[in-house]
């Protein structure tokens, strides 16, 4: 016998598919859409942060300096026939320490008449016994004005002893060694003496003939303070080498030198003076017989102000071939210093030749300077 389902459950079934399907054809609900906000623009990445300097890092790289020297010339003189405007002698200075045992110096000069080494040598500052040793090529420790350099001058030109005993403006100036030492005396003074043999070979002076003729230098100088305002430098030099007029003909050089310095440490910063004095004596075989030939020069230069500065010059010189010929001179600059860089000087000069000619000229000199350029000897 088979069973009815009854007709109540089957319409309950029919609706409660109806409702399963429905469900399953509705759509879930939309989820609302998310509103976009502008993003921020990316930013670059910051560079690393810059090492700080090492102190070790110019140690391998020398102090370097350009001096610029020019000089213009006004008025007649047939016996000195200066160009009315030049760079004269511009120079190229490198700097460095070697080691701890030594420091290197080189100077080029750049003039008209072409590129020189004016000077160029090592110093060895820690030897036994406290010596000091030079060696390469520099100027002569013969007196005092023979070992500066054109750009430290309280001149735009050199004395006249200078052009005539020691050849030219450039003065002593070889390849050579130099051993110096300090010898400290009683009362607060310092004295120092100097040996010096060089190839033998400078311009207006010496001209070996052969490599084992020589030329040779001993100075002895002293200095002191006397109080805190006031120093006095005293030194006697010898020279002596062949010339070259024969074979064993020789030039015998003397000088005596005298500095006076005073620049107040109180009360007057911008006050000073400076007193140089020098006397040559020269003495020359040559054929026809031996010349004694003397020169001397005595300057003065005060500090006006901060930045201005005047002195005044008298000089006299025999001819080293000649020593009955004698010229004399006179001299008077005005400087001022725009900046410790740089430095504007004006020189009016009058030198009576031995020939009857009397010169007057006016000198204008401008200096500057770029880069690190080192100490001179004080």
């Amino acid at each position: 016998m088979i069973r009815k389902t009854p007709a109540f459950l089957v319409g309950a079934l029919a609706l409660a598919g109806q409702a399963l399907l429905a469900q399953e054809a509705t759509p879930p609900p939309a989820q609302p859409t998310p509103v976009r906000t502008a993003e921020p623009a990316p930013q670059p990445t910051p560079p690393p942060p810059a090492a700080a300097p090492s102190q070790t890092s110019n140690y391998f790289n020398p102090s370097m300096a350009v001096i610029g020297n020019f000089i213009g010339v006004a008025g007649h003189n047939p016996v000195e026939n200066r160009p009315s405007m030049e760079v004269h002698e511009s120079e190229i200075s490198l700097q460095a320490i070697v080691d701890p045992y030594a420091r290197a110096d080189f100077f080029i000069s750049l003039s008209n008449d072409g590129i020189e080494l004016e000077e160029g040598f090592i110093t060895f500052t820690q030897l036994p016994a406290g010596l000091l040793a030079k060696v390469g090529k520099f100027k002569a420790q013969f007196g005092k004005i023979n070992t500066l350099h054109a750009h430290v001058l309280p001149w735009a030109d050199v004395p006249l002893p200078m052009e005539n005993l020691l050849g030219s403006e450039d003065g002593w100036n070889d390849a050579g060694l130099s051993l110096a030492k300090l010898i400290p005396l009683p009362g607060d003074t310092f004295s120092e003496v100097t040996g010096q043999v060089f190839r033998g070979k400078t311009e207006g002076i010496f001209d070996a003939p052969s490599r084992g003729d020589l030329s040779y230098l001993g100075q002895y100088r002293a200095y002191r303070d006397f109080g805190d305002d006031h120093n006095v430098e005293l030194g006697a030099t010898w020279g002596r080498g062949s010339n070259g007029t024969t074979e064993d003909a020789h030039t015998t050089l003397e000088n005596i030198h005298l500095v006076y310095r005073w620049k107040p440490l109180q009360g007057k910063p911008y006050r000073s003076f400076i007193l140089r004095s020098e006397l040559y004596r020269s003495q020359r075989e040559q054929p026809g017989g031996k010349q004694t030939a003397r020169g001397f020069f005595v300057s003065g230069d005060y500090q006006l102000a901060k930045r201005w500065f005047t002195g005044a010059r008298y000089e006299f010189s025999d001819r080293p071939t000649a020593a009955d010929m004698r010229d004399r001179g006179w001299a008077a600059t005005l400087t001022f210093w725009p900046s410790e860089f740089s430095q504007l000087r004006g020189e009016f000069r009058q030198r009576k030749y031995a020939q009857g000619i009397t010169a007057n000229e006016g000198l204008f000199q401008l200096q500057f300077a770029i880069g690190a350029h080192g100490a001179h000897p004080f």
